[in-house]
């Protein structure tokens, strides 16, 4: 599994850049991805039509998205770049604009990549670390923050019985966004001590619904929760995928506990 410092390297880090919309802001990440070598400019069209046709479902969390789009030829191997707007953008969320972060993703299969995004969203779930990256005066700084004794760690697996329910994380894609949330709620579920009773799985849209019938529940976000529509369990949408305390809220909800 590779860890953020493998897939994040300094040269893909541009702080307080001047872009004047949301397709703008995903158009520098993009191009920092090209820079590095990871994709082709194509990879950077994709991202900017995955919110034109998915809606701002990205924006994960107050003041931050994540960029990607589905794995293509575009992609030329797993990396991430980090951009911080000079100024907040608007990407239409509902509740979690301006954004102040842009990370952009780019996958090359659903696997390698896993590790580094759930210690992202570890590090993001931190108030502190979280305005220690808003705050990070370069690149180098920033990637320090990154580097902290939580980056990197893969969860232990604490559940040695077979889990009894299987919960959803969806996003468009299945790679980028569900697995922000796949990290949260578990963490929620390590807390209750119900990690042998239940197993999280991130997933895109489609394959949900074909799912459905495996699953008790879905986590999603607002925007993806309405293209699902009636799949037959409920579809529950959370705002701020970084959120322990949301989710805890949402899980309750669903287990009327």
């Amino acid at each position: 599994m590779a860890a953020l410092s493998d897939l994040l390297p300094a040269a893909a880090i541009r702080l307080d850049v001047p872009v004047p919309d949301w397709r703008a802001a995903i158009r520098t990440a993009g191009g920092l991805l090209v820079e590095a070598g990871a994709t082709t400019a194509a990879y950077t069209a994709e991202m900017i039509a995955n919110v034109a046709e998915n809606g701002p479902y990205i924006v994960i969390a107050p003041g931050f998205a994540l960029a990607h789009a589905r794995p293509s030829p575009a992609v030329l191997r797993t990396a991430l770049s980090w951009v911080r707007p000079a100024a907040p953008v608007d990407f239409g969320h509902e509740t979690n604009d301006p954004v102040h972060l842009v990370v952009a993703l780019a996958a090359r299969d659903q696997s390698a990549h896993t590790a580094a995004l759930a210690a992202l969203a570890r590090l993001l779930a931190d108030p502190g670390t979280a305005r220690a990256l808003r705050e990070a005066p370069d690149a180098e700084a920033l990637r320090t923050v990154l580097a902290g004794p939580d980056a990197g760690r893969q969860r232990a697996d604490a559940a040695e019985a077979r889990p009894v329910h299987t919960i959803l994380t969806v996003c468009g894609n299945g790679l980028g966004t569900s697995l922000f949330l796949k990290t949260t709620l578990e963490r929620v579920l390590d807390r209750w001590g119900w990690t042998r009773h239940v197993t999280v799985e991130a997933t895109d849209a489609l394959s949900a619904r074909g799912r459905a019938s495996e699953a008790v529940a879905v986590l999603t976000s607002r925007e993806i929760a309405g293209m699902l529509g009636e799949i037959g369990i409920p579809v529950a949408a959370v705002e701020d995928f970084t959120s322990p305390r949301e989710v805890d809220r949402v899980l309750r909800d669903l287990y009327d506990v």
